[in-house]
Parts: C-alpha cells; structure tokens; sequence
C-alpha cells in the first residue's frame, strides 16, 4: 500500500489578509449595488491602526469608502481599542483612481480584462466536490468562528488559523495524521482551557472519531500564546491567500487573485467559469477529478487555450472533453457573466472561507451542476 500525506490549511474572518479581502469585496459590492458595470480593481492593506484602500475604480456611482471599510471591520469583530485595531479608531487612507484607458479599450468591446491563465477543479472525494482536506481546515475556521461569536466561551478573538493533515491509501482517505489550530485569545487564559476548549467545541465536532487514532498529533496554540492577532500582530493585503481561497494546493494556480476584482478581470470570473465547469463534468460521471486550465489574452474575448486533465481518471479522452466544454460553454468574460450572472453585489460573502465548495443558493452560481444531462448526452455517460 503507498502511503502520501497532504495538508491544506484555512483562516477565520479576522485574518489579516482576510480583512483585506472583505473590505476589497465590500467596495466591488457597494458599486455594483448601484452600478452593475462599474469597473473596479481594489486593493487593501490593514496593518496597526491603519486600513489603506487603493485602486482602479471607474464608476457612475459614488460610494464612501472609509464608511464601508469601517463598517466591514465592525461586522468581522475588530470594535475594541483592545484589540490593538478597531473600526471607530483606525486611520482609513484611500487613493483611489480610475481605470486605465488602454486596458478599457479591450475590455468595453468585450474582451478579457487581462491576460493570464486560470484553473478550475472538481473532484468527487467530497460532496462539496472539494478536496477533503481543505474542506476540513475551512469547516475547522468556521467552527471557531462561530464558537466565538456564540459566547460559548468569552476570551477568543477574531484571528485563527487551521490546518489539516490527510493520509491517503493508494489516493484513498486512509487517515488524519495532523491537525493545527491557533486561536487568538485574550491575555490571561490557560493554555490547558484553550486546548481543552479547543477539542471539545471546534475539533470534536467536525472530525469524526474514527478518522483519528493515536498517531494523530493535534496542536492548539503551538507556540504556547496567541494574544496579538489581526492587524495589530501582522500586516494584511488583499489577494495574499489565493490557495486556500482555491483548492488547498491540490491542483496549479495563474497567481491573480480574486478579491476586489469586477467579473471583466478574467482572473476571477474565468476561475469562477473553470471550477462551474470542472464540477459539472464530475457531476455528470465523466470523470471522477477534472482539472481546468483557461488561457486569456488582454482585450481578446475567446480563451487563446483549454486545458483538461482528468487525471486518469476519465470515461473518455481528455481531448475530447475540451471539444465538450467548447460546444457547450461560452468562455468570453460576457458569456460567462450572464451564464453565472456576475453583476451582483454577492462577492463580499465569497471572501473567507473559500470561493468554492460553498452552497450554490447562497449566490455561488458557479457551484450549480445544470448541465449534468448535456454533458452526459455529449459524452455519452450513462
């Protein structure tokens, strides 16, 4: 039996570069509440006291972002001075200018916004089609984010990270060899009721008894403390965790990241499209891990490539699943933001915890599996 670990890791909402992140998304949704084709490329930086907001924005709408920024702040739980960083009391700096002419010339006449290549993945090891152990370490975050804002215990705060380590039997799950969680706490608290918490309320819940024995090592706070967190304990940018926003490391990444970005960047809606793609191709039993790689050139509507790799994996040929998604996908930016309806104010709830995997009615038009029966009649799947 060949044995292989792999380890995919998460944050909460109160990372700094997940701070970043929501307010970049906040700034896209506030415009496109208001204008649906405004172009927008923002970029934060959260650091001590200080939230910079910058960018490319062409607008017909005005919007008041230092209002936004500390609103969002507010909602992810950074609203006491004790905190080191906190939304009444942070500087906001903004400078903010208006897209550049050249990339809108491309663009206005329905081109790619950029050039660059993206990559979607599905994969049938989870039902969120998701690599498990990315799927465990946003369900850890998620679980200690949710312990925190229930009061079940009163000294975490907003930071946490999490990370998941699986042992796979010849590529089967075998068992978890790992587990990390930091949690961010106030001054004060043991660490033994840190850990003890920790296990009851965050890890218990959501990794099953029988996926751990006694080889499985679980670290809570590794370094012993976890008091300075957010923005006061390290410096936040918007875009700086593409991997875990992705697929855990599992397959290749372009490199641009999604946050902040309007749907003419192809760096997000051609991933949104790749992953829309990939997923219905498993859905439909074509293959049981899909890989997806689109290729764009600035100002040029139609992808300059397709890439498919199946891994082994396929019913039929690689090549003749790009021929099926050319003749069933429109992957110009314009077709594939009325295919995933894209000019909406949804992007905010995108910006921790993953862009994929989540539940489709939730606004993730790209986790919808439509177009099962087409794939199945192209390829002819039973």
């Amino acid at each position: 039996m060949r044995k292989s670990l792999f380890t995919s890791e998460s944050v909460t909402e109160g990372h700094p570069d997940k701070i970043a992140d929501q307010i970049s998304d906040a700034v896209l949704d506030a415009i496109l509440s208001k204008d649906p084709t405004g172009r927008v490329a923002c970029e934060t930086l959260v650091t001590t006291g200080l939230v910079v907001a910058s960018g490319e924005i062409t607008t017909s709408c005005y919007i008041e972002i230092p209002q936004i920024v500390r609103e969002t702040i507010h909602k992810i739980g950074y609203h006491e001075p004790e905190h080191g960083f906190a939304s009444g009391t942070c500087g906001v700096m903004t400078s903010i200018q208006s897209q550049s002419p050249d990339i809108a010339m491309g663009v206005d006449k329905g081109g790619a916004g950029d050039q660059g290549m993206m990559f979607g993945y599905a994969t049938n090891e989870t039902p969120e089609y998701m690599p498990l152990p990315l799927v465990l370490a946003h369900k850890l975050a998620l679980k200690l984010s949710e312990i925190r804002k229930s009061g079940l215990v009163d000294y975490l705060r907003p930071d946490g990270k999490t990370q998941v380590t699986v042992e796979y039997h010849d590529g089967e799950f075998g068992r978890i060899e790992a587990l990390v969680v930091s949690a961010h706490h106030r001054a004060g608290v043991t660490l033994a009721r840190i850990r003890a918490d920790v296990k009851k309320l965050v890890i218990d819940p959501i990794i099953p008894k029988a996926w751990m024995d006694k080889n499985t090592k679980i670290f809570v706070n590794p370094t012993g403390r976890f008091e300075v967190g957010g923005p006061n304990g390290d410096t936040g940018l918007t875009g700086r965790k593409i991997i875990m926003d992705t697929y855990g490391g599992v397959i290749g990444h372009g490199g641009g990241a999604f946050s902040g970005k309007d749907p003419t960047k192809v760096d997000r809606s051609a991933a949104y499209m790749a992953r829309y793609i990939a997923k219905n191709i498993v859905a439909a039993e074509a293959a049981e891990r899909c890989e997806i790689q689109l290729a764009y050139a600035i100002g040029v509507a139609e992808p300059v490539s397709v890439m498919v790799n199946t891994h082994g994996t396929g019913k039929i040929a690689d090549d003749k699943v790009v021929s099926i998604i050319r003749e069933l996908f429109d992957m110009t930016p314009a077709g594939i933001i009325r295919t995933l309806k894209l000019r909406r104010p949804i992007y905010l709830q995108t910006a921790a915890y993953g862009h994929f995997g989540r539940e489709a009615n939730g606004g993730f038009t790209w986790e919808e599996v439509d177009r099962v029966t087409d794939i199945k009649r192209a390829a002819k799947v039973k």
